[in-house]
């Protein structure tokens, strides 16, 4: 171990399941009260454990956190399904009660409430910042090998933010979503160009389900996540506000493609947006960081 290096606890925990071996996993290390380590030591971590993300946490009081994203190659400044993990085994784990946490993140604080079923978190303000139309919009449906067109069942892809941005991209049904190839060159660029984090692909649902989806986020090192929250949560903003579900709680089914199926919980609560679940805790021990 170098000088500077430390062990903390870690985990891997399956994120919007309740069974093991299904779900998003996320990689979680608890720093206790320490600092948070420099950042390419967290890369570093975030790299060995290959997780799309891993969560490193800080407790600051019985109710108050400060949480760090990395992915194997950078920061993300939130992380749905990483937070439903941390929040998670915490509290099995008796390091956080029941009740709503003050969590500070690269993206502002946020509340958590852990309960003895699932972890809620809110989202920041949703906005929706520009509807695709004609090429813009062509040019997302081209990057996966799908027919061109700047409407699917009346609506437009669009660019939504609620904390981390992504252009949420509607298609004809769950025989499209999973016929989807994506070019990875050219969603990374377009995300780039666009200022996003990647596309989330849905298609409109009458199974219990608001929606079935898919998400690409190759710009972040992530060819495919099988959970993401903040996508679900902009993307439950933009059906409400499109009058194409009620502001009444929905679940998100993500992940089917990649034979992990998640389900991710929404909800709105005043003018906040906000997403939950289950996790389940599938290993534990110590890593060096």
């Amino acid at each position: 171990m170098s000088e500077k290096s430390r062990r903390y606890t870690a985990a891997v925990v399956d994120a919007f399941t309740n069974a093991p071996y299904s779900g998003n996993p996320a990689g979680v290390i608890i720093l206790g009260g320490d600092p948070f380590p420099e950042d390419d030591r967290c890369i570093r971590a975030a790299a060995e454990l290959r997780f799309s993300e891993t969560a490193f946490v800080r407790q600051l009081g019985p109710t108050e956190f400060a949480v760090r994203y990395f992915t194997p190659v950078c920061e993300a400044s939130l992380c749905g399904h990483a937070t439903v993990a941390s929040f998670t085994f915490l509290r099995e784990k008796r390091l956080c009660g029941t009740g709503d946490m003050l969590v500070h993140t690269a993206s502002g604080d946020i509340r958590v409430t852990v309960s003895k079923d699932g972890v809620w978190l809110d989202m920041a303000e949703a906005v929706t910042l520009k509807k695709l139309l004609g090429e813009e919009a062509k040019e997302v449906y081209r990057a996966f090998g799908l027919p061109e067109r700047e409407l699917e069942g009346g609506l437009s892809p669009a660019i939504v933010s609620v904390g981390l941005t992504d252009i949420l991209l509607p298609v004809k049904d769950t025989a499209e979503l999973a016929a989807a190839i994506q070019d990875e060159n050219a969603v990374s660029e377009l995300s780039r160009r666009r200022g996003v984090t990647g596309v989330h692909m849905f298609s409109l649902s009458s199974d219990g389900f608001a929606a079935h989806c898919r998400n690409f986020a190759p710009l972040y090192g992530i060819p495919e996540e099988c959970a993401t929250g903040t996508s679900n949560g902009a993307l439950f903003h933009y059906l409400i506000e499109e009058g194409c579900i009620a502001p009444s709680p929905a679940s998100f089914l993500q992940g089917e493609a990649m034979g992990r199926p998640s389900v991710i919980r929404a909800m709105r609560e005043g003018s906040r947006i906000r997403v939950g679940g289950n996790a389940a805790a599938v290993m534990t021990g110590t890593i060096e960081v």
